[in-house]
């Protein structure tokens, strides 16, 4: 399903787009229930005024400029305002991909040509991976100005929403940096070399979400219900040992990987 249809333009070039949202939500959902009779407990929109229950289609959007008194602002009057440029992804400029912190990224989608537009889209997705760069727009969406980063990727282009700014805030701890040996150091990168693999996302499931399935599937049944059994907590060891048991487990376990890939080779 087609989130929304927008134009990437930069310079001259005018590139349609269409844009899909890029996740989904898996998560379970539950309902909230009267905890006498298990009824569904319903929200109504109520007039403040008059009491009666409101539906969607006498509902408008309304700006309080003061106490108690509102301005209705209409979807066509926002659209009116919209300039030709506003309707369009503008980009303002390249960056290179590891200068944005992941703390601005908000809402993903994917981006595909319309007809007409495809080389004009293949061109500007091949230019930033040949370059290793990002391009930072921006466009309305909704009723503010929105900035948007176009991230190339060997299968398409993806356009994450950003945030401002002053929307993210600043590192609210700081800590003492205590001293780190150089032996430690290196233990440690021996550490991260040794569990360096590629990322492969199908590799990772929500285990928690599982358990909570087959805990709804147990009540659905009747089935007593069986606390996971615990692994007790490691003995605590100093800092050199655990990084050194740390790294032997992880080369061991890459070592059976290796064997295990060998063997289905």
């Amino acid at each position: 399903m087609v989130s929304r249809k927008s134009v990437i333009t930069f310079g001259m070039v005018a590139i349609p787009i269409a844009m899909y949202t890029a996740t989904q939500d898996n998560d379970i959902h539950f309902n909230q229930l009267h905890k006498d009779d298990n009824s569904r407990i319903r929200y109504k929109k109520v007039c403040a005024h008059c009491g009666k229950e409101v539906g969607a289609a006498d509902i408008v959007r309304g700006f309080e400029y003061d106490k108690d008194k509102y301005v209705v602002i209409t979807d066509e009057e926002i659209e009116k305002i919209k300039t030709e440029k506003e309707k369009s992804i503008q980009i303002l400029h390249f960056a290179q991909l590891n200068q944005i912190s992941p703390v601005y990224y908000d809402k993903t989608y994917q981006a595909f040509p319309e007809p007409g537009g495809e080389k004009a889209f293949e061109l500007l997705r091949l230019s930033l991976m040949s370059e290793q760069k990002i391009a930072v727009g921006k466009t309305v969406m909704g009723t503010r100005d929105t900035l948007m980063a176009i991230i190339p990727r060997e299968e398409g282009i993806l356009i994450s929403t950003m945030f401002y700014a002053d929307e993210v805030k600043a590192m609210q701890r700081t800590y003492d940096k205590p001293q780190v040996s150089e032996q430690e150091l290196n233990l440690a990168k021996l550490l991260i070399n040794a569990m360096d693999t590629l990322f492969d996302p199908s590799q990772y499931r929500d285990e928690y979400q599982a358990r909570l399935r087959e805990l709804i599937e147990a009540k659905i049944a009747g089935r007593e219900i069986v606390a996971p059994r615990e692994e007790g907590p490691g003995k605590v060891i100093d800092l050199m040992e655990a990084l050194r048991a740390s790294v032997e487990k992880a080369q061991k376990e890459k070592d059976k990987e290796r064997e295990k890939d060998l063997v289905m080779a």
